[in-house]
C-alpha cells in the first residue's frame, strides 16, 4: 500500500486546470486548420470552372458559378497569350478570419 500525504490533494486537478487550456488551443487550430484545407480546394475548383467559362466567353456564368461553389469569393480574369486564366479569392472563417486563400487557373481561350 502506498501512503500519500496531504500535501497532494489536488495536485491532480491542478495539473488538469493548467494543461487543459493549451489541449484546447491545440485542438482549435487543428479544426481551423482543416477548415482552411477545406476552403482552399473549394477556391481552386471554383478557379477551374470560371476558368473554363471565362474561355467560353461567358463572364457572367464564371462569376455566378464561383460565388455559389465559395460563397463570398471574388473572381478576376486575365488573358496570358492563348489562355485566359481566373483568379478567385476568399477569406477563411472562424480563428483563422484574417487568412485569404486564393487560386489561379487557366483554359484555353476558345477560338470563333
Amino acid at each position: 500500500m502506498r501512503w500519500r500525504s496531504r500535501a497532494d490533494d489536488g495536485s491532480v486537478t491542478a495539473e488538469f486546470a493548467v494543461a487543459l487550456p493549451a489541449v484546447v488551443l491545440v485542438l482549435a487550430t487543428c479544426l481551423a486548420a482543416g477548415q482552411v484545407v477545406g476552403l482552399q480546394v473549394r477556391v481552386q475548383d471554383a478557379a477551374a470552372a470560371a476558368a473554363r467559362q471565362l474561355a467560353r466567353g461567358d463572364p457572367v456564368a464564371a462569376h455566378a458559378l464561383a460565388a455559389r461553389l465559395v460563397p463570398g469569393a471574388s473572381v478576376s480574369g486575365s488573358t496570358r497569350g492563348g489562355l485566359v486564366c481566373a483568379t478567385v479569392t476568399a477569406h477563411s472563417s472562424g480563428l483563422l478570419s484574417a487568412l485569404a486563400v486564393s487560386a489561379v487557373s487557366c483554359a484555353l481561350a476558345e477560338r470563333g
